[in-house]
């Protein structure tokens, strides 16, 4: 089963399976802003919407901590793009 793991120390949403990384959604900060800047999964979980819970995760990060977000990387624009929900963090 894949957890999804926020790791503030690394600036990232991590995916592991059993222990193993299979994923990333990576960011970088200032002060109340955060960029997207990659999104990565492992080939062998595409399709399981692996992408799709890390940057997730990081939405309801910056929710908790009152950050916005900029989604530079094309993965994670996509999914802003989908998902109006995510407007409330959106540096617009």
């Amino acid at each position: 089963m894949i957890k999804i793991i926020y790791e503030p120390e690394k600036n990232r949403s991590a995916a592991y399976d059993e222990g193993e990384n299979v994923g990333e959604s990576t960011y970088s900060k200032s002060n109340n802003l955060w960029i997207i800047d990659h999104t990565l999964v492992d080939e062998k979980y595409g399709g399981e919407g692996v992408g799709t819970k890390l940057v997730a995760e990081l939405v309801n990060q910056a929710r908790m901590n009152n950050i916005k977000i900029i989604p530079l990387c094309p993965y994670a624009k996509r999914e802003f793009e989908k998902r109006p929900e995510y407007s409330d963090v959106l540096m617009k």
